[in-house]
């Protein structure tokens, strides 16, 4: 099982953090007592794998509950779960100018009598007990959001895993565009086995109507195209810090042209290492 704890100075970036962590497949849960934290992980051992990877976010907005947070995370690593400790930090000017964008109120901005500048000096003291806990320190006060997000793929991302989801998808026009596609390629411009009489019936899922298709030297061509294309464009949103990619190929009726290319893609992006999603829309339309 892996743990981790996200924490630090309100304003730091903390939702960010948990938002990639959820993306890569943590259960995640904001602002929980720490007390509750270890209940929760003792429910997590007890379900047998099913919660094998949790978040959870930590901070002053706990009140007094917070400061049992040290000991909670003792009793964890007790229980044998892998705890991680993350420490996000921010420079004052940085977040008294975050908070004056966003118009948020600080957690502290009562006790600090509405200054922040004293809610922050407040935090830190506050802070200070969970210090000697931390794993990783990440001070956010000159990154850009999609800087952040890449380090933490590269603190919780296994060497060559992809944060990205990747969707492939087959559709008809006839029936509608897909309105959540990223990329949206129309191969209406190929044969349509449709009107080849023993083909008519069948899908792209048919070797005969695939390699029908195929045997064209222009779907060919463009299948190798589109394919150096997707491969091109796929690093330049991870880096972006897209969390999820749907790639859909659109024929007249989505059985034949967009199935085949959708599978060949779908095929190539696997055999590159990619993990991804296959679905046909309108296959069985009819």
């Amino acid at each position: 099982m892996q743990f981790v704890v996200v924490t630090g100075i309100s304003g730091s970036g903390k939702s960010t953090a948990i938002d990639v962590l959820e993306d890569i497949g943590y259960y995640c849960i904001d602002n929980m007592p720490p007390e509750l934290m270890v209940k929760f992980a003792d429910i997590c051992v007890q379900s047998e794998g099913n919660f094998d990877k949790v978040a959870f976010v930590a901070d002053v907005r706990g009140g007094a509950l917070f400061f049992k947070l040290k000991d909670a995370i003792t009793d964890m690593r007790n229980m044998g779960i892998k705890v991680k400790v993350i420490f996000l930090d921010c420079s004052d000017e940085v977040i008294m100018r975050r908070y004056k964008e966003t118009r948020r109120r600080h957690p502290l901005y009562e006790i600090a009598n509405g200054n922040i500048r004293d809610a922050i000096e407040t935090e830190r003291r506050l802070l200070e007990s969970v210090r000697d806990e931390v794993d990783y320190y990440i001070d956010t006060s000159s990154t850009s959001t999609a800087e952040f997000k890449s380090k933490m793929y590269d603190i919780f991302l296994s060497a060559g895993q992809s944060a990205m989801r990747i969707e492939v998808r087959s559709f008809g026009f006839k029936y509608g565009v897909m309105n959540d596609a990223d990329l949206t390629f129309d191969v209406r411009c190929l044969p349509n086995p449709f009107y080849i009489p023993e083909l008519k019936s069948k899908t792209g899922l048919d070797p005969a109507v695939s390699g029908y298709v195929m045997s064209f030297k222009e779907a060919q061509t463009l299948l190798e195209k589109l394919t150096d294309l997707i491969d091109y464009l796929i690093p330049l949103y991870e880096k972006e810090g897209k969390a999820q990619l749907v790639i859909a190929f659109g024929c007249t009726g989505g059985k034949h042209r967009s199935v085949t290319f959708a599978e060949a893609v779908a095929k190539h992006l696997t055999d590159s290492g990619k993990t991804i999603r296959l679905a046909h829309r309108d296959i069985e339309k009819r």
